[in-house]
């Protein structure tokens, strides 16, 4: 985990983590507040930023979802 890979130079995540795609990159960061851990996921696409968070009670369902669609895409 490098945490210098987050955007903003973010030092406060629990964990993180890079995947970078042709010219998309992604960041993960497992973070917590005042109100429980969260994942922020980011996109950053040339410079240009967008970003979503998860609350931890929703990993695992969101994890099931996306083993889904990969299962469901991998028979296509």
């Amino acid at each position: 985990m490098n945490h210098s890979d987050t955007p903003r130079g973010s030092d406060d995540s629990l964990a993180s983590e890079k995947i970078q795609v042709d010219r998309k990159v992604f960041f993960l960061d497992l973070k917590e507040n005042q109100r429980g851990r969260f994942l922020k996921i980011t996109e950053d696409v040339s410079g240009r930023r967008d970003t979503i968070m998860l609350p931890a009670s929703a990993l695992q369902p969101f994890i099931e979802a996306l083993h889904r669609i990969v299962e469901f895409e991998q028979q296509l």
